[in-house]
């Protein structure tokens, strides 16, 4: 009843042209969708934290506010840091601009914060290593720390730059991964890799790129460690994914939805001793590509819509952008709104307290598996061509 009420709405016009809509990711979406849509869809019945983590690797959806702080100044730094956790920040990301930080200054820039509440993230090699020493020599409990340190040497270094900026070569860029990993082999909540999906959003990238290359470049990491005698259960838990937020809403939801289902495809085919490897631990930042300048006010409604897509669709941290980033340092004002888009997300909508909302909807399920299907396809030419640094080499990704 419905297809003939479209087709004389229609008065003769092509239905494909009018009504289906083209995607730039590969695939069509048609006006409507029904029960029978969702008979090829495999990971339907699956439950919130279990395989495939189509619908989160936690039961519940309580994700972390996140805000990165450039430490030029430790001692300051650390009087900023204290300050936002008390303003509604639960993460902390340290970008560390002195190459010549020093364990005492780590130590200042911690003096006061607990490594039992707060997440900490950190950019830079140099600290990954102090920091190390630091939990080796510690007696704190392994399941209460959570640091991630983004050292992602295949995108920020070899894509971005053409050169892996290690003097030694690729073998010892990721031996000193390897390291760090075996270090402290106890903190399963400590990860050393940081796979900057989002670089792939920033450079104008289609969310299936994003989602496939994202892919790529973390199976390409689990390649080059495990040659360095890691085992996959060592590997997996050890990596971190950031990828951007788009204004797609829907298909922002199912593109995290996919993220998991496929990376813990492509770890169970490592057969892990533990199912809990296959877990991929997500951040998401709302988009950088999608900013204006002229009136930066609307950058407050993209952000607002892009973080509510992520925290609908269940990862585990996020980085609102200030309205303002665009044309100037971000003041502490724009950086409190952007802490409370967050928390008006938790406080007044509670989607903290529902977990993956869009299971079910036959619009969502089918985006879900279309998404999957299609950067699946793309993931494996990328790896049929000798995976994503042969790639680069070749230009093909750029």
């Amino acid at each position: 009843q419905w297809e003939a009420a479209i087709t004389a709405d229609l008065k003769g016009a092509d239905y494909e042209r009018k009504l289906v809509w083209r995607t730039a990711e590969g695939f069509n979406v048609r006006p409507y969708y029904r029960a029978e849509n969702l008979k090829d869809v495999t990971f339907l019945g699956s439950k919130c934290g279990e395989f495939p983590y189509v619908r989160g690797i936690k039961k519940d959806n309580n994700w972390q506010i996140h805000q990165t702080i450039v430490v030029e100044c430790p001692k300051e730094a650390n009087a900023e840091a204290t300050r936002v956790l008390t303003k509604g920040a639960e993460s902390i990301g340290f970008c560390i601009a002195n190459k010549e930080f020093s364990a005492a200054d780590l130590d200042t820039l911690l003096q006061g914060i607990s490594l039992k509440t707060t997440e900490l993230t950190f950019c830079a090699m140099t600290v990954a290593e102090l920091f190390t020493d630091k939990l080796a020599a510690s007696n704190l409990d392994p399941e209460e720390v959570k640091v991630n340190f983004v050292l992602d040497p295949i995108i920020n270094k070899l894509t971005l730059k053409g050169k892996l900026g290690c003097k030694e070569g690729a073998p010892k860029a990721f031996s000193k991964i390897a390291d760090l990993i075996k270090k402290v082999p106890q903190y399963k909540r400590v990860r050393f890799i940081g796979v900057n999906g989002q670089q792939f959003n920033s450079c104008g990238s289609t969310i299936v790129q994003e989602l496939a290359f994202t892919l790529a470049v973390g199976h390409e990491y689990v390649v080059k460690l495990m040659e360095q005698g890691l085992t996959i259960d060592q590997v997996a838990p050890s990596i971190r994914f950031t990828m951007s937020i788009t204004a797609n809403y829907f298909m922002e939801i199912a593109k995290f939805r996919a993220a998991r289902w496929l990376w813990a495809e492509i770890v169970a085919a490592y057969n892990p001793a533990c199912q809990c490897a296959c877990k991929m631990h997500v951040h998401a930042q709302t988009s950088e590509w999608n900013m204006t300048v002229y009136d930066a006010h609307v950058n407050l409604l993209r952000s607002q819509t892009e973080a509510m897509s992520a925290a609908l669709a269940g990862v585990d941290s996020i980085t609102v952008r200030p309205f303002d980033k665009t044309y100037q340092t971000p003041d502490d004002f724009s950086e409190r709104i952007a802490r409370n888009q967050q928390l008006l997300l938790k406080e007044e909508c509670h989607l903290d307290k529902v977990v993956d909302p869009s299971a079910g909807s036959y619009y969502v399920e089918v985006l879900t598996n279309s998404l999957a299907d299609v950067a699946w396809k793309l993931f494996l030419e990328v790896e049929d061509k000798g995976g994503f640094g042969a790639e680069v080499a070749s230009g093909e990704i750029q």
